[in-house]
C-alpha cells in the first residue's frame, strides 16, 4: 500500500515517500526565498542532509546550513543560530531533524525578529502575547525521526544553560507553516534512535489518553496513535527499510503531539529535569520512566487502560497491558534504570523541585506531590521503593 496524503490538520502536510522533492514547493507556500536549514550535529554529515540540500540548491534557494544544535538545545544554540540567520539574510527557516533540530529550527524563525529574550515567551499564562507576531517569520518543518512530533506544535523546548531546566515556548505561529512527512527520511536512523523516538511518541498518546482533562477529538487521536505504534515499531526495528510501518509511525508521531493538547502527565514532568541535567536522550528517559509512572497512577486509570487494552487486543486489562509495556520495552533494549543511562541519587532533590513545577505535571491523573516524585525518581533509578 501506498502513503501519500496532502493533510490540513493542524497545519499543512505533504506526507509520502520522496516528497522532499517538493520542498521548493513547500518554500513558495510559506513565502520562503532564502532559507537556513537548521539541524543538528549528528545530522549535518550525512547523506540524508546533502541530499536535502541539493534539492534547495537546485531550487535555487541555496544551500546554508546551521548545525550547532545540541541533542538537548540551550539559549546558546538559539542565539548562535538567529545570528547566523541575521547575517545570512534569511527569510525563513527549514527546521530538519528529530525534536532538537525541529524545535531549535522553529525557535529560530520566532525569535530573530524580537527584541525580548526567549524566557520572556514561557508557555505560562498570556505571556506568548508578548511577542511581536508581525515580526515572526516563517518556518517549514521536515522531521527524520518518528518521535516528538514537533512539526505540528506551536511550541519548543529549550534547555536554561545556567539553571538547567528545560522551558516550553509557545506562540501560535511557532507552528510550521508546511510540513513535508517523508518517512524515506527515517531509515537511516540509528536502532535505539528508532525505538527511543518511537516510544517518545507511544508515551506523548499514553499521557494524552490517561490526562483527567476532557478532550475527546484528542482522546481519540491518542488511541489510535498506541495502535499504530504497536504494530509499527516493531517492524521498523526489525526492517528499517519499511517504508510502510515508516511512514504510519511519522502519521503516530504526529498523531502523538497534537494529542497531547489535552495534556501530559507524570514521566514527562520526571523525564524534563532528567534530561535537563544530565543530557539524556528524552525518548529513552521516557521509556525508561513509563512502567513506574504508570503503577503509581493504576488507582485513577485502571478502568480507561482497560478499554485501551481491549482496543489494542491485549488481554488481561491494566495488568495485561503493563505486560505488554514490559515486554516491548525489553525486546528493543530500552534500559531497566535511569541509573545505566548515567543518572544518579545526588541531584534527586533538585529533579524532584523541578519535576513538580513542569508544566506537564499538571495532566498527571495522581497529584504529583515533591514526596511523590522523589519516590518516583529514585524507583527509576534503580532502587526499589514504594509510592
Amino acid at each position: 500500500m501506498t502513503l501519500t496524503a496532502n493533510w490540513s490538520y493542524p497545519t499543512a502536510i505533504r506526507f509520502g515517500a520522496g516528497r522532499i522533492k517538493e520542498l521548493a514547493e513547500a518554500c513558495a507556500a510559506a513565502g520562503i526565498k532564502k532559507p537556513l536549514l537548521v539541524t543538528d550535529k549528528g545530522l549535518a554529515n550525512l547523506p540524508v542532509t546533502a541530499s536535502t540540500l541539493d534539492v534547495m540548491e537546485e531550487a535555487g534557494l541555496g544551500r546554508a546550513m546551521f548545525s550547532e544544535v545540541d541533542p538537548n538545545p540551550t539559549e546558546i544554540n538559539l542565539e548562535a543560530g538567529v545570528a547566523a540567520f541575521k547575517s545570512g539574510g534569511h527569510d525563513g527557516v527549514i527546521a530538519f531533524g528529530g525534536g532538537s533540530g525541529l524545535d531549535l529550527g522553529k525557535l529560530i524563525a520566532f525569535m530573530a525578529g524580537q527584541t525580548r529574550p526567549v524566557w520572556d515567551f514561557e508557555d505560562i499564562g498570556d505571556w506568548w502575547t508578548r511577542a511581536d507576531a508581525d515580526a515572526i517569520y516563517p518556518n517549514i518543518a521536515v522531521p527524520t525521526t518518528a518521535g516528538t512530533g514537533s512539526e505540528v506544535g506551536r511550541a519548543s523546548v529549550i534547555t536554561n544553560s545556567e539553571s538547567h531546566v528545560k522551558k516550553i515556548i509557545f506562540h501560535p505561529k511557532i507552528l510550521p507553516s508546511v510540513v513535508i512527512c517523508d518517512p524515506e527520511l527515517t531509515v537511516g536512523m540509528p536502532k535505539m534512535i528508532t525505538v527511543g523516538t518511537g516510544i517518545d511518541a507511544f508515551v506523548h498518546c499514553l499521557e494524552a489518553y490517561s490526562s483527567p482533562f476532557y478532550h475527546p477529538m484528542s482522546q481519540g487521536i491518542a488511541l489510535e496513535g498506541m495502535r499504530l505504534l504497536k504494530e509499527n515499531l516493531p517492524k521498523v526495528v526489525e526492517n528499517p527499510n519499511d517504508i510502510e510501518a515508516r511512514g504510519h509511525m511519522m502519521s503516530a508521531a504526529a498523531m502523538g503531539a497534537v494529542a497531547f493538547q489535552k495534556g501530559l502527565g507524570g514521566i514527562h514532568a520526571l523525564a524534563h529535569p532528567v534530561g535537563a541535567v544530565y543530557n539524556t536522550h528524552h525518548g529513552l528517559t521516557n521509556a525508561v520512566i513509563m512502567p513506574t509512572v504508570l503503577k503509581f497512577n493504576r488507582g485513577a486509570i485502571e478502568e480507561r487502560i482497560e478499554k485501551l487494552a481491549a482496543y489494542l487486543d491485549i488481554e488481561g486489562g491494566f495488568d495485561g497491558f503493563f505486560d505488554f509495556v514490559m515486554k516491548m520495552r525489553a525486546d528493543m533494549g530500552v534500559p531497566e534504570t535511569l541509573s545505566e543511562l548515567g543518572v544518579g541519587t545526588d541531584k534527586i532533590d533538585v529533579l524532584a523541585e523541578e519535576a513538580i513545577k513542569d508544566p506537564s505535571a499538571g495532566g498527571n491523573p495522581v497529584e504529583l506531590t515533591l514526596e511523590a516524585a522523589k519516590a518516583l525518581l529514585i524507583e527509576a533509578i534503580g532502587e526499589q521503593v514504594s509510592v
